[in-house]
């Protein structure tokens, strides 16, 4: 067997190693690395040693108490740490090879696009080649899926990717729109500011990501409209709407997400409805994102968003703006560049 050039192989240190010196540093002490190991503090100070000789050098100053590291301890620690975290992306991507080898692709989606164009996407990917397999979910939970390799491919509501890995691409954005009961007149809609005094308002709760962005819009403008009914889901929400118990702010797809309302509901563009606000102002749309590990993902992302848009294009003109009798130009926008 070949040995790498001028070097021993029995002078690199052993991963276990290197991961309980790491756990050491972490709990700043050895017996707290014992504790979270699992090990006996004798077994952890046995490994330390090991660590030392291997090394030639001393990590712990074991005069002082507690004992503290030296600074070859400090140094170790920090290529310690890039280590073990390379090697958790190795194995990371060699599983997900192997997965992309047996064509099984884990896409999460947040629960408005997985319920309308969820089954086009499946459609347009899958086949003999490929197996999809689809989550939904909300968006704060479908990017640390991703970001923990938990999934492969996500669409989201959020612009932001914190892992440096990932990278998101803009698909399309749909407007903000105000639905009413049926029974509604329209000029009750001439003014929100003048429609929250007289109705309740019907939201989306703070702790999901399109309740939240609502919040700020209305904010922005110096709405503050007093919190009474709140969900998470639009079914709950749109079903007290259609029983004239106020109004909500929603979008085309979460609409369209519980469909069997629309007949008992009337839908309106919300820019008209905020003084001196302009129907393209961005706040007054909600965008869709397709995150992905480029490198791993290969072709599949630029893939998955031709099919997106050429769906989204088709549900828009022929159901979803049929049915809330709205142009099918001011009810979605690509984000193609």
């Amino acid at each position: 067997m070949n040995r790498l050039p001028g070097r021993d192989a029995d002078a690199y240190p052993e991963w276990s190693l290197l991961l309980t010196w790491v756990a050491v540093m972490q709990a700043a002490s050895v017996s707290g690395a014992a504790r979270l190991l699992g090990l006996s503090q004798a077994a952890v100070s046995q490994r330390v040693k090991q660590l030392e000789a291997t090394l030639s050098t001393e990590l712990l100053d074991r005069s002082t108490r507690p004992a503290r590291a030296t600074p070859a301890g400090d140094l170790l620690f920090e290529h310690a740490s890039r280590l073990l975290a390379q090697a958790g992306d190795m194995t990371e991507s060699v599983r997900n090879l192997s997965r992309a080898r047996r064509n099984i692709v884990r896409f999460g989606c947040v629960d408005s696009f997985a319920g309308t164009l969820g089954p086009t996407l499946i459609h347009g990917l899958s086949g003999a080649s490929r197996q999809i397999r689809l989550w939904s979910g909300i968006t704060p939970v479908l990017d640390k899926q991703l970001e923990e390799r938990q999934l492969d491919l996500v669409i989201s509501t959020s612009a932001a990717a914190d892992a440096p890995a990932i990278r998101k691409l803009g698909l399309f954005s749909e407007p903000y729109l105000l639905a009413l009961p049926r029974t509604a007149p329209p000029q009750d809609a001439h003014s929100l500011a003048d429609l929250a005094r007289r109705s309740p308002f019907i939201r989306y709760s703070a702790r999901s990501h399109i309740g939240a962005a609502i919040d700020r819009l209305l904010e922005s403008r110096g709405l503050f409209i007093e919190r009474t009914f709140e969900f998470d889901n639009t079914d709950p929400l749109l079903s007290l709407v259609t029983a004239g118990l106020g109004f909500a702010i929603s979008t085309p797809l979460c609409i369209w997400q519980s469909r069997h309302f629309v007949d008992q509901l009337r839908v309106l563009p919300l820019a008209p409805c905020l003084d001196k606000t302009r129907a393209d102002a961005p706040d007054l749309a909600r965008s869709f994102y397709l995150a992905a590990r480029p490198h791993e993902a290969g072709k599949l992302p630029a893939e998955a968003r031709n099919v997106i848009l050429m769906a989204v294009e088709r549900l828009m003109q022929h159901d979803i703006a049929p049915a809330l009798g709205l142009p099918p130009a001011t009810l979605w926008r690509s984000l193609r560049r």
